[in-house]
Formats: C-alpha cells, sequence, structure tokens
C-alpha cells in the first residue's frame, strides 16, 4: 500500500498525496535527466520571507532572480512562485528578505512527460445493498458499526450539532447535488486550491470532476450526512460543511494547495478541519534537505496560522502500518518522478501536516476497536484512534462489510477503509464539541477529545495475517496510547 496516499481515497489521497481508503502502493518511474531549463515548463518553488508588508520585498527577489510571483500570503511570509531555471531556489537564497526557498515538485514536472509516471488504484469501494432499517434510522444506516461504536446514536438524542459550526474538508472537494450532503453545504465558504495554489471559487473548480474522485464526498458524508431519511447519518448531521479543493486531477496534494487551504479555512471562519492526506511529493519532509524544509516551513506557517484563528485541525495518520515514533525506511520518495530515494528518516524529517505541532493525528481500528491492519501508529505520533474499517474485522451488520459506508459522487453510497475514514469520524465528534461548547477555544477542544476518548489497551498479540509474526508493537501497555492515543473518540460525551 502506498505510504501515504489518500489516507482512503480513490484516486490517490490519508495519507497526500492522501493516505486513501486502502491505497494500494502507487509506482514511480523515472531515470531521465533535468531537461534544460530553455525546454522546461516553470516549476514550482515556494519563497519564505518575513510577514506582512515586508513580503513585497521577498517578491522583488523573485523576480531578481529570474522567477514569477504566483501567489503572496503576506500573513504567513510566502510566496509562491515559478521559473524555469532548476538552480532558482539556491539563487534566490542569497537575495534580501530572502529566508529560505525550495522546490515543491521535485523537478519532476522538468522532466520529459514520458518519464514520469505513476498509477494508484483504491481497494473497497462498492456500492451499498438495500437494507431494512429500524424506525427513525437513516435506511442505510443499520450498516454503519462505525456509528454506533463511537456513541453517534446515543448522541443524536442529545444534539446533532449546530449550523454554526464549519467544517472544511480539504480533499479532492464534495459533490454539490449528493441528496445527504446538499442540505449542510455552504458553496459560499468553497474553493479551490490546485491551480497553483490560487483559490478559485467557481463551483465547477472545487467539485470533484468525475465519480472517481469520491474520496472528498465520502469524507464529508462521514461527518456531516443529514438525517434527511436517505442514506446515511453522519456524525454531526447538523452542522455545515465547505469544500475545499486541495487535490489535482492526478491526485497529488503540493504544498501550495495545503497552504491555501488552510489559509482559507483560518479567514473564513471555519472550526475545523479534515485532512485525510499527506503532502506531496515526500511522505515525509527532512529539514536536513533545504528544498524540503523551506516547503515544510511554509506548510507550517500555514497551519500555525490556522490556529491562531483558532481553527483545530484534524489529519489522518496513513495507512503504511508504520511506527512513526522510530526511524522510517522510506524508499517510494518522491512520488511524483524522477527517481525514487532509499533513505532512512529520523526525528528531522516530517509527515506533512499529521507531523506538526498542534494537529490532531488519528489512527483507525476496526469494528473490533483493535488497530486496522494498514493503520501507522506510535507512541507519542498519535492524538486519538477512530473507525477507519478493516475488511478483516467483520461487523454484525446485513453486508458484514468491515469498511465503513460513506457518500460518494452521483448520489450514492459506498465503502472504503483506511485513516481517511478514521479522521472524519474524530473531525465530527471535535464538531460536536464545538457546537455543545463554542466558548471553548482550539485547545480546549483538542483537550476534551482526548480527555473524553476511551482508552484501548494495547493487544496481548498484534497478528492480524496470522504468520505467527507480530505485525506491530503497541508501547503503551493498558494506556495503549502507542496504538491509540489518548483513546477511541466519544460522541455521546461530547455533546453530554
Amino acid at each position: 500500500m502506498s505510504r501515504r496516499r489518500l489516507k482512503g481515497r480513490t484516486a490517490r489521497i490519508a495519507g497526500s498525496a492522501l493516505a486513501l481508503a486502502l491505497l494500494v502502493p502507487a509506482g514511480v518511474v523515472s531515470t531521465a535527466a533535468t531537461a534544460p531549463a530553455s525546454d522546461a515548463a516553470p516549476a514550482h518553488f515556494v519563497v519564505i520571507g518575513p510577514t506582512g508588508d515586508g513580503l513585497a520585498q521577498t517578491e522583488e527577489s523573485v523576480r531578481a532572480a529570474g522567477g514569477a510571483v504566483v501567489q503572496s500570503w503576506p500573513q504567513i511570509g510566502v510566496v509562491v512562485a515559478t521559473s524555469t531555471d532548476p538552480a532558482f531556489a539556491e539563487a534566490v537564497r542569497g537575495l534580501p528578505a530572502v529566508e529560505q526557498a525550495g522546490n515543491t515538485r521535485n523537478l519532476a514536472e522538468q522532466l520529459p512527460p514520458e518519464q514520469s509516471t505513476r498509477l494508484e488504484t483504491l481497494e473497497g469501494t462498492t456500492a451499498a445493498p438495500a437494507v431494512t432499517a429500524q424506525a427513525g434510522q437513516e435506511p442505510l444506516e443499520p450498516e454503519q458499526w462505525d456509528m454506533r461504536q463511537i456513541g453517534v446514536d446515543q448522541a443524536h438524542a442529545i444534539s446533532r450539532g449546530s449550523e454554526d459550526v464549519t467544517v472544511g474538508v480539504l480533499d479532492f472537494g464534495i459533490d454539490p447535488t449528493h441528496p445527504d450532503l446538499v442540505p449542510n453545504l455552504d458553496v459560499s465558504k468553497s474553493v479551490s486550491c490546485v491551480d497553483e495554489g490560487v483559490p478559485d471559487t467557481r463551483q465547477e473548480a472545487w467539485q470533484p470532476q468525475d465519480e472517481t474522485q469520491s474520496h472528498g464526498t465520502h469524507v464529508a458524508g462521514t461527518i456531516a450526512a443529514a438525517r434527511n431519511g436517505l442514506g446515511v447519518t453522519g456524525v454531526a448531521p447538523d452542522v455545515t460543511l465547505a469544500s475545499v479543493r486541495v487535490i489535482d486531477d492526478d491526485g497529488f496534494i503540493y504544498p501550495e494547495y495545503a497552504i491555501c487551504g488552510f489559509i482559507w479555512a483560518a479567514e473564513h471562519g471555519f472550526d475545523v478541519t479534515n485532512n485525510s492526506y499527506f503532502v506531496d511529493p515526500w511522505y515525509l519532509w527532512c529539514d536536513s534537505d533545504p528544498d524540503q524544509r523551506a516547503a515544510a516551513e511554509a506548510v507550517r506557517r500555514a497551519v500555525d496560522y490556522a490556529t491562531s484563528k483558532d481553527v483545530v485541525t484534524v489529519t489522518s495518520a496513513g495507512n503504511s502500518n508504520w511506527d512513526l515514533s522510530k526511524p522510517i525506511h522510506d524508499t517510494e520518495s518522491p512520488n511524483n518522478g524522477g527517481p525514487t530515494q532509499d533513505r532512512w528518516t529520523g526525528h528531522e524529517c516530517h509527515v506533512l501536516p499529521g507531523e506538526l505541532p498542534g494537529v490532531v493525528s488519528v489512527s483507525a481500528v476496526g469494528v473490533d476497536s483493535v488497530k486496522s491492519y494498514y493503520s501507522n501508529y506510535g507512541l507519542g505520533s498519535i492524538t486519538v484512534t477512530a473507525p477507519g474499517g478493516d475488511k478483516d474485522q467483520v461487523p454484525d451488520t446485513p453486508s458484514q462489510n468491515g469498511r465503513v459506508l460513506s457518500t460518494v459522487p452521483g448520489g450514492g453510497w459506498g465503502w472504503m477503509q483506511g485513516t481517511s475514514m478514521a479522521g472524519p469520524h474524530a473531525v465530527g465528534v471535535v464538531a460536536l464539541l464545538r457546537s455543545t461548547h463554542p466558548e471553548w477555544n482550539g485547545p480546549q477542544t483538542i483537550g476534551a477529545l482526548a480527555n473524553q476518548a476511551d482508552a484501548l489497551a494495547c493487544p496481548e498479540n498484534y497478528d492480524p495475517d496470522g504468520d505467527g509474526k507480530p505485525d506491530a508493537v503497541c508501547a503503551g501497555g493498558a494506556t495503549g496510547a502507542g496504538f491509540y492515543g489518548a483513546g477511541l473518540v466519544d460522541a455521546l460525551d461530547a455533546v453530554r
């Protein structure tokens, strides 16, 4: 499985690329040298400078080094630039008002097109069957073992959330015509960020382009599918949704896309964002590399800015069964073309945005409340856990499908599994908390999310494939913190 694609995805997104619903690994082939600057398409860079008016000088330095300014974010001191010169970042670093600079796409866009290819598939999207619901239930609610696992059915007897709470879904976009989502989707707060990180509010820009781009719609349904007698219910079915597209048609989430999304959330009154992806093209961004360090700093500033505006940022931990607290052997980066590197990454390397300070990182469990076989984990790396689905943990539902059922484009419903599916459950609980306690700030809300979580002890023998060998080692003993952080999110406690 791809190390961190959509943490649950139909294209390539839960971990960002996205660590997706379960994404099966991507393949990248390229051995070509970088094309000469005169023949190359412009490459993308971030240039870090001072915040506020001082960034104008940074823009001048970008132009002096032969670059073009695509987008400036004076709020965080970041300029998105392009240049046909592969050495642009090195050249601009020595100019006035430039603190750091780096390319955001590994210069793969300067390779001949046939030299940069990547394939990815998603496991587990199937249509939902007809089932018999009990009185008061949504038609497909009997299939939603995940909602019952965290007490959503009981929570809804007290509160379904408030329309004053806005949840931003940073993803492939939300289907604006889906009958389970139309009641809660605010098109006026929706945007696309995939045109070089420049905001575009046209609906045709931020909605999914076809039914293969189902990841964001699935995530949105888990958070806030309406209780309207159709399909499924979300964790917080009365809150407001906003679609923020940060995944392009090729399934990539480059730093400039994520930066745009976080700043949009900060400046449009969002209360919480769902981020079921990791930022491409590096599975981990390492401070020892000046290009990676600059891009990571730009994303960190954007997340910090959102936090300063009281946005709670929730991320999915990823689908590689990695222990994020230990050095990681990364053989798949960069994932967008160019020769991949065989490298061991240590504590100077970080998953973006999942390992940034102040974010909520969510691992996945199946119906048995045991870590899903694919979920990343790690002591100190996981905040809470939530239902992400596991095809091998079989629920007592009509279909006995251990994945998560939610909305998909075209007005349908389907199953996916991945930490991409776990994150939205935590987001829904955060939305309930912010609805119940509007006076709480972001840190107080995160504290309550963790304090109310139900602790899960480490499994005595974690061997989901049954080969007699442990497939992961859970640190934390009775606390289960290595796999589950503070524990399984609790929707009922959030509304009491």
